[in-house]
């Protein structure tokens, strides 16, 4: 992990869920890191306690061709999404309740980020089973430098 988080960068993050017939829209701006490295866009931050994972540093790993998001929690709250074009993957998830491990499919990526910033879209859908889709949720990440 980072020893020092260079917080340069404004993180500006607009969430949305969509369970049991309900919609729940969350927006976070923070401030963080930001840099490309080996073709993918490391987007870090701290998260608060509006979020709910106080104490928890998150790092989004999102690859310049759109193919993978990876939603990486480090801290008490840890988890681990694998979000990739065509593919299901199993993902582990801590809870206040304890861990579970959920099936996370992309709905669609986009990746409009440049080694200057920009905005990212993904949503995925997480399930318990295959045939079982507990949420649909959607994730706008725009990244703008911070002189």
């Amino acid at each position: 992990m980072n020893k020092t988080l260079k917080e340069n960068y404004i993180i500006r993050i607009k969430s949305r869920i969509e369970q049991d017939g309900e919609t729940e829209q969350v927006e976070l701006m923070t401030r963080g890191s930001f840099a490309l490295r080996g073709g993918s866009y490391y987007i870090t931050y701290r998260e608060t306690e509006t979020t709910g994972y106080e104490g928890n540093v998150t790092t989004l790993k999102i690859a310049a061709d759109s193919s993978r998001v990876a939603m990486l929690r480090f801290g008490p709250q840890a988890s681990q999404l694998v979000i990739e074009k065509g593919r299901r993957n199993l993902c582990h998830y801590e809870t206040g309740y304890g861990s579970v491990t959920l099936g996370v499919t992309a709905d669609g990526i986009q990746c409009g980020l440049s080694p200057k910033g920009g905005t990212a879209r993904f949503s995925y859908l997480l399930d318990g089973d295959v045939s079982t889709v507990i949420s649909k949720n959607s994730l706008e990440v725009t990244v703008t430098h911070v002189n």
